[in-house]
């Protein structure tokens, strides 16, 4: 027998906010994805595939609501150890494109098991947290981040960078929240500035090259210099209102590459300009301030920490993507959630939200 105050609890602003989101994201995947065909139009399959993926999305996260999220504590573990096979899987058996080893074909489709394992960092480090009690010494901190830094490295070698420091961002800001030791925290702002430049040599040559990039995107316009630069004369020929829906020259003339993932934030602001630049951020932030009031509300300490692990996912990958083709930040590939293409992508994304309202819709089981 379902409760009907489940229903009650839901977090309704969060599901208006998060349709207009996946909309835009359809609008603008079409806009990207059309080619002119004699006086009409033609879409690519990836078009047709991400409407697919969300409508299994959509079922995902009502099935993720249905059950209660606290026994979601004990099978943190079995959801972890998985996404670690799966990572292990991709080393022997990994389906290569581009160059990066990162899917697992199963025949009717390929996942990305990377998508999986921030699933499993999310729940194993909020169970770990949810048994300590704050502020965490150094020696409960290295446990953490050990949560985060297996897969980290599992993820950076096949090469995906911009996953492997997202798992590691999210449980780091998991942890700013839980609290930790002030002495420990001092250490860390000493200890982290001085370590980081020793990540410059386990970097692969691609990887150097597009920080390179960053620093001076115009040593190279026409080779690794490219993308960003075609980003940027996107987003800033699209003006204050755009250039119109399907009239942006930049991504209909093809001159802007990965035009439907990575870079799918710059085909928007060129056909919405400012003006609808400033409403999909105004969106992005009522999406995160809904999760952030989830976790405010949340009745016990592992629904809490399940929220922040989701604002935090979903904040970094906001703030890296769209820094990332503003040319404020390198280049990892990062895609911007729900406006970027992405099968499994979506799928996560949709499992998260559905993580934060089931923490939500079961608020007053803790009443009395």
């Amino acid at each position: 027998m379902i409760d009907r105050q489940l229903f009650l609890y839901i977090n309704w602003p969060m599901l208006a906010v998060i349709f207009l989101l996946f909309s835009a994201g359809v609008l603008n995947l079409y806009s990207a994805s059309a080619f002119r065909v004699g006086d009409g139009t033609a879409l690519t399959s990836f078009y047709n595939r991400q409407i697919i993926w969300g409508g299994i999305s959509l079922t995902a996260m009502i099935v993720v609501m249905a059950f209660d999220y606290r026994h979601l504590k004990t099978g943190s573990w079995t959801v972890y150890g998985l996404s670690l096979v799966f990572l292990v899987a991709v080393i022997f058996w990994g389906k290569s494109i581009y160059g990066a080893q990162r899917w697992l074909d199963l025949g009717f489709f390929s996942f990305q098991p990377s998508e999986v394992a921030k699933i499993g960092v999310l729940l194993m480090a909020a169970a770990f947290l949810a048994k300590i009690a704050p502020p965490l010494g150094l020696k409960d901190l290295l446990k953490t981040l050990l949560v985060a830094l297996v897969p980290a490295f599992l993820i950076a070698r096949q090469p995906d960078l911009g996953s492997a420091l997202l798992l590691v961002f999210l449980v780091a800001g998991m942890v700013i929240y839980h609290g930790i030791r002030k002495n420990v925290f001092k250490g860390l702002v000493v200890t982290v500035p001085l370590l980081l430049p020793a990540g410059w040599f386990f970097l692969k040559d691609y990887q150097k090259t597009r920080l390179l990039t960053f620093l001076n995107p115009g040593q190279d316009p026409l080779g690794s210099g490219y993308h960003v630069i075609q980003s940027q004369i996107a987003i800033g020929s699209g003006g204050f209102w755009g250039k119109g829906f399907m009239e942006g020259t930049q991504s209909q003339l093809r001159f802007l590459p990965e035009k439907h993932t990575d870079f799918a934030f710059s085909v928007f602001g060129e056909e919405w300009g400012f003006f609808g630049a400033i409403i999909l951020l105004f969106l992005f932030c009522l999406f995160l301030y809904q999760i952030f009031i989830c976790s405010r509300e949340a009745k016990d300490r592992f629904g809490s920490l399940l929220c922040v692990g989701v604002f935090f996912y979903f904040f970094w990958q906001i703030l890296i993507n769209m820094g990332m083709v503003l040319g404020l930040m390198p280049v990892v590939g990062i895609p911007l959630p729900f406006i970027s293409y992405g099968g499994t992508s979506l799928l996560v994304n949709f499992i998260m939200i559905g993580l934060v309202l089931n923490v939500s819709m079961r608020r007053f089981m803790f009443k009395g």
